[in-house]
Order: structure tokens, then sequence, then C-alpha cells
């Protein structure tokens, strides 16, 4: 029998905002004392609730003042690995750079020493713990990367990690073969990445761990040169892209406009012509503050990226060295206000535009036939889900409509 929640005090529903460029809050289309109908894990209606009568539907009533908005999508997460990075925090609180720290054999060196060190059933314990954080706070949809293994026995053991997560946590997690995070010792980057062409990706598909290549490209992880055979291979292969772009320079965003990406993330170091080129595609620019605020460097130009017509989704990044806080909320409030971004804004980019990166077209708004991830907070006006700075969590999740 559908089930009908209600009534809200505001459904911010996201159903008629486009999937580019920037967004006033009166665009929004805001019901008020609206209600949902759920059936079967997706949505089957949404208007206000005095158009429902309760006698027909299974009823579960809200009966408090509450904003019902789409759960959260954190399209960028490296949440499988082990070990901690203090000692980086610490080094670069002192004056020490993230490039570095990692040339000198630490940051992500140290994590996938760490990681290949690591049990595979803490690795499992510790991706279920911080998924479930992540759920708690309204994030029902959740990427996680690979790239803390490197070897391809150590990356197909950290596939294998999510999809045993998968059985077991409420999120949906979406796994991305990270594999060409940074060269290891001993190898040099054109070989390294096509041994990985040859040795792991063809392994990732035939045991289905992933449909998703990502690459750091950086001039001390992977130049633009170099990766770019890389990601025509796994292209040709039937992997979806992802990249790792302008972060501390430019040319990975570049790429992946070429490449076909669903995303570039980070993009920290973009320019005018970065921009340009990202706004006039169908890449989905990713920002990451809480890289930003780890790293005690510039945001993502998201103000510039939305103005020149560009798509714009925030995500975590959560990972044990630059991003650590692992906060959607937060992090998305204070972009919002450094980069001046409204809250029609914040709220598209951790929802439908977020889903969009990750090739999801079922989630991230409340609409007839989308999945009924949907989260409320215990206030009046969806206003203050930003106001608060993050500090204000979800009251209820539901995941596929079941209350979690």
């Amino acid at each position: 029998m559908p089930i009908l929640h209600g009534p809200f005090r505001q459904i911010i529903a996201l159903w008629d905002i486009p999937l580019k460029g920037k967004i006033q809050n009166e665009q929004l289309t805001v019901i008020e004392q609206g209600g949902v109908v759920v059936e079967d894990g997706y949505i089957v209606n949404i208007a206000p609730f005095s158009s429902f009568d309760v006698r027909d539907y299974e009823y579960h009533p809200i009966e408090e003042d509450m904003v019902l908005i789409p759960g959260l999508v954190d399209c960028h997460t490296h949440l499988v690995w082990g070990g901690s990075r203090y000692q980086d925090y610490t080094m670069r609180t002192s004056g020490r750079s993230y490039q570095d720290i990692l040339a000198a054999g630490g940051g992500i060196f140290d994590s996938v020493r760490k990681t290949q060190q690591a049990e595979s059933e803490d690795l499992l314990q510790n991706l279920i713990r911080r998924a479930d954080k992540h759920l708690n706070e309204g994030v029902t949809t959740i990427e996680v990367k690979t790239g803390y293994g490197l070897e391809t026995a150590h990356e197909l053991r950290l596939l294998e990690v999510i999809r045993d997560a998968k059985s077991v946590v409420k999120a949906d997690l979406v796994p991305t073969c990270l594999a060409a995070h940074v060269c290891p010792r001993g190898y040099e980057p054109a070989a390294f990445l096509a041994y990985l062409e040859n040795e792991l990706l063809p392994q990732v598909l035939v045991r289905g761990l992933s449909k998703r290549v990502d690459i750091f490209v950086e001039d001390n992880a992977f130049p633009e040169p170099l990766a770019r055979p890389y990601l025509s291979a796994a292209r040709k292969l039937g992997f979806e892209l992802t990249v790792h772009a302008d972060q501390f320079s430019v040319g990975g965003s570049k790429l992946a406009v070429e490449m076909g990406a669903f995303s570039a993330d980070h993009l920290e170091a973009s320019g005018e012509n970065e921009i340009k080129a990202l706004a006039t595609s169908d890449v989905i620019s990713v920002a990451l503050p809480g890289a930003s605020l780890g790293l005690g460097m510039q945001f993502t130009p998201a103000r510039k990226l939305l103005d020149a017509g560009a798509s714009l989704a925030i995500a975590t990044d959560w990972n044990p060295g630059s991003a650590p806080m692992g906060d959607l909320l937060v992090q998305t409030s204070l972009l919002g206000v450094y980069e001046k971004l409204t809250a029609a804004e914040l709220l598209a980019g951790i929802t439908f535009r977020a889903a969009q990166a990750l090739n999801l077209r079922d989630r991230g708004r409340l609409a007839i036939g989308e999945r009924a991830d949907m989260i409320a907070f215990s206030l009046k006006d969806y206003r203050e889900i930003f106001y608060h700075q993050g500090s204000v969590k979800p009251s209820l999740v539901w995941k596929s409509g079941q209350l979690t």
C-alpha cells in the first residue's frame, strides 16, 4: 500500500531547477504544507497535503514543523583507508606544502603503506562506520574511491571491501577505481599507467567491481600528456571517467572536457580559460571545500563557474590527509559564505547536480518516478539549513523510502 508522509512545513523538490548555471532562491518551488507518497522505494506523488485523503494510504504523520529535501549525494570521497595522517596535518600547519610532504614520502604514500598493511576486515568496518555516519547526516549516496592500494592485488582488495560494504550499509556506495592516484616508487609514470591498463583494469571489469575510473592529473602525479592515453584506454574498455583536475596546476580540466568525463573535481587552480571550457561542456565541475580547508588554500572558483554557465556539484573529498572532516553540510555552508552562493545553488550542488556527476538520473530531486531518498530537518524554512553552517543535521532520513 502506498505510504503518505506529511504534512511538511516546506518541501523543496528541485524538480524544475536546470542542471547548469546559476540559480536564484526565487526559482525554487516551495511546497508549503506538502505531502509525499512513496511506493516500492519510489515517489509516486508529491503535492499540497490538503489534496490527499489519508484513508487512501498507509499514513505516516509528521507532527512537527519540518523541511523536506532530497537525500544528499557526496560524489567524491576516499572512504576506504588505513591509519591516520595527523603527522601531515602537523607539518602543513608548520609551513610544509602538500607537494613537499608527498615528495618526501609522506602524504598519499603514507596512506598507501598503512592501507596495504591493514587487515581487510578492519578496512571494511571502518568504511561501514564512515558510511553510516554520512547516512545519519543525510548523505544517501556516496561515491568511494580506491587509490591507497596502487598495486593490482591491493586495489582489487579495496574494491572488494567496497563491494562487501555495499551489502551492509543502507546508503548507496558507488565505487571508483583511482589506482592512478600517485606513481609508486620504482615505476616511471608511463610504465605504471600501462601496467594499470593491462593488468588491473581488465580484472576490475571481469569481476564487476567498478565501472568508473579516475586519475590525479598533476606534474607530481600523472601529467596531462600521460593521463590522456590512460583515460582513452579506460574509455575504450567501457569505463566512465572522472578526473582529479586543476588542484595545484591547470591541465586536468581541459583533459576532462576532451575525454568526455562525467566530472572534473577540485578545480582550485582553474582560471578563466578553464572555467569557460567547463561551462561550455557537459562536464560537472565538482568543488571540494574540505580539501581547501585542510590544505589552507583557495576554494574552487564556484561563483565564477556558475556565472559562466557551468554545472557545480559540491563534495567532501573525505580522506585521511587533506580532507579528514567529512561533513558535507558544514563544508557546503562555508563554501557558500566564501563564494557567495545562494541556498538554491548549494542545495542543487549536493543533490541532483552531484548525482549527475555519478551518472545517476534517478535521485537528487523529489519528483514522481524518482528514488525516495529524502531527508527532513526540524526547521521552519529551508534557508536555515545553511544559516546554521551545518550544525543542524536532519532529524529523519529515508533511503529508498525506508526510514533509516
